[in-house]
């Protein structure tokens, strides 16, 4: 019984060390979102190729499937979102995932137009677009608010919506619309919050923002994003270690206007 008991253990340990020998030998999956993002997660993996890192990058133009294939394991890791969207998304879709590393690139948001040419022409009635997803339809109200065009409720932080004005002198009509659609809003409104995430890949330059918001906020920095028991994976520290590269900071500088590079270091 011992002996048989004793050679059920060794075959299962030989299936465990081949099938984690088996994990190690595929590629590291990462999904993203399409465009800017994408791009340089792509510039990054064929890095990694050449220093033997075998990495898969699928990029996604849904946020949301973004995260189930990292949370189903479909992918190992993401890069796409900062702390503040991956909180949410924890909380009302059950994930369990969590930041693997500090480095990463702030994506900024602008207010952008193509029917004035500075913001006191903006007249009273006119429409704003914001997302209509909460984060980023909190961006869009606080830089509404610090360009002077309406006032918010204080002390709401990233919570805030439409609902929490308290002054709108030009009442103006907030039009709240899927984030990729608000820069194609600009045909029908006078304003619209645009994240540059999706203004570049449209073909919109940063540099047209009236106003441009460049903060650097730690809960703004999009990182790569895995489940508690893939953070430690071999792999994506191995990935993760190439996209601190020198490389990939000046890919970010010269490729990707108005991002900005964070967690690199000196």
């Amino acid at each position: 019984m011992t002996t048989t008991l004793l050679r059920l253990a060794r075959t299962a340990g030989v299936l465990l060390a081949l099938t984690t020998a088996a994990a190690a030998d595929e590629p590291l999956k990462i999904t993203t979102s399409a465009g800017p993002i994408g791009q340089l997660a792509g510039f990054a993996a064929k890095l990694a190729q050449e220093k033997g890192i075998d990495v898969k990058v699928t990029e996604l133009t849904d946020w949301i499937a973004i995260n189930e294939a990292v949370s189903s394991k479909a992918a190992d890791a993401n890069l796409f979102q900062h702390g503040a969207y991956l909180a949410v998304q924890n909380k009302t879709r059950g994930f369990n995932l969590v930041q693997v590393d500090k480095v990463g690139v702030i994506a900024p948001v602008g207010l952008f137009s193509k029917k004035i040419k500075k913001l006191d022409e903006i007249k009273s009635g006119d429409s704003v677009a914001i997302p209509n997803e909460p984060l980023n339809g909190a961006r869009g109200l606080i830089l509404l608010e610090r360009a002077g065009l309406i006032k918010l409720a204080p002390g709401k932080g990233f919570s805030v919506s439409k609902f929490d004005i308290i002054d709108n002198p030009k009442n103006l009509k907030i039009v709240e619309l899927d984030p990729a659609q608000t820069y194609r809003s600009l045909d029908d409104v006078s304003l619209a919050l645009v994240n540059v995430t999706y203004l570049i890949p449209a073909g919109g330059d940063p540099k047209s923002a009236l106003v441009l918001d460049s903060t650097i906020d730690d809960e703004l920095v999009l990182r790569f994003t895995a489940r508690e028991d893939k953070k430690d994976d071999p792999r994506l520290k191995a990935f993760i270690a190439v996209f601190k590269s020198p490389e990939v900071k000046q890919f970010i500088q010269d490729k990707l206007p108005a991002f900005i590079p964070a967690g690199f270091g000196s």
